[in-house]
């Protein structure tokens, strides 16, 4: 059975950290970038991927493009533009801010799919384990390469932006929150920036994955209590 042939443009953190899981459950990926030197540095890190041209990613079966939202269309325009049709091959978009059919609008005659991790990419980097939305049922080729490194759901990706806004804002009031409780202690810039980077973010981890210490568990206890009340 001849074996699928799926391609990846955009080696930033999110491209990166995909690549990295891939290599571990040894799925090979072709990947694209311009620069010659940087595409070859990379592609030696992970013994699954490989360089490939821009010539080449007409003949894939699934592209990937792991590209901010502002450079999507352009890189698929600059490519219809050089005769690189694309028309047998299934696009995935990755862009969280970019909606997939804005995309469909604007190429009707290309088959575009929709698949947006939820998350930071840094966590699928060091844990894999990724949550990955999609607003329609994936063909097989495209499902196989994101179920091996985590959950597939169905949903809007409305839904997603409405998840990292809220988690964002959460975060965010966090981390200002505890930066202005150490200010009025009196305490070291240093110490916040410690409890910010090792002690808040292993403590909301360990919250979520139900593995908090005692001590943890005693002040979540204190602090549902204040909410009872």
């Amino acid at each position: 059975m001849q074996q699928t042939k799926v391609g990846l443009v955009g080696i930033g953190r999110l491209g990166t950290a995909l690549v990295k899981q891939w290599n571990q459950n040894k799925k090979a990926i072709g990947v694209y970038h311009p620069d010659a030197a940087k595409l070859d540095q990379f592609s030696r890190s992970y013994e699954n991927s490989y360089p490939i041209t821009k010539s080449e990613l007409d003949k894939l079966d699934v592209l990937i493009l792991a590209l901010s939202a502002k450079d999507i269309i352009p890189f698929i325009s600059s490519l219809l533009a050089e005769n690189i049709s694309l028309k047998s091959t299934q696009i995935v978009n990755l862009a969280t801010a970019l909606f997939t059919a804005d995309i469909r609008q604007q190429f009707p005659l290309l088959n575009i799919y929709g698949v947006k991790y939820m998350g930071h990419s840094r966590d699928l980097l060091e844990n894999g384990d990724g949550l990955f939305i999609t607003e329609t049922n994936l063909p097989k080729q495209i499902e196989d390469y994101f179920e091996c490194i985590g959950n597939i759901i169905l949903d809007s990706e409305e839904r997603l932006i409405e998840v990292n806004k809220l988690a964002t804002y959460y975060g965010a009031k966090a981390a200002i929150e505890l930066e202005s409780a150490f200010r009025e202690k009196g305490l070291s810039p240093d110490y916040a920036a410690r409890a910010l980077t090792s002690i808040t973010s292993e403590v909301i981890r360990s919250y979520s994955n139900g593995t908090l210490g005692h001590f943890a568990k005693e002040v979540v206890k204190e602090l549902q209590g204040m909410k009872v009340e």
